[in-house]
């Protein structure tokens, strides 16, 4: 029996000060928050803000702990935080084809 490997990954719940919430259009799954897989020796919320900025082209500040879920059929371990932008510009990459703040 080999022993479990999970991913842990992070991801950023954003509002910014307009009350919308930054979502990025992934090559993947469509849109989501920002967020990906932590790296070895990488904190989580450290995680958290590096995927935001490499995914979004914004910088945040971590605001609190939201939570943990899990994709057992993927084994991939899911952290949240919740988060507001301090500087930085939209971007697209071969991450995010696309990014935006969106309001319901």
């Amino acid at each position: 029996m080999s022993p479990p490997k999970h991913i842990v990954s992070a991801a950023a719940i954003l509002i910014n000060d307009k009350n919308e919430l930054l979502l990025i259009k992934g090559p993947r799954r469509g849109w989501e928050m920002p967020g990906g897989q932590v790296e070895v020796g990488e904190p989580l919320s450290q995680a958290a803000i590096r995927e935001t900025q490499e995914e979004s082209g914004i910088d945040i500040e971590i605001i609190k702990f939201c939570g943990i879920f899990q994709n057992v059929g993927n084994s991939i371990c899911n952290t949240l935080f919740l988060a507001k932008p301090i500087s930085g510009e939209l971007i697209r990459t071969e991450e995010s084809l696309d990014s935006g703040f969106f309001s319901n």
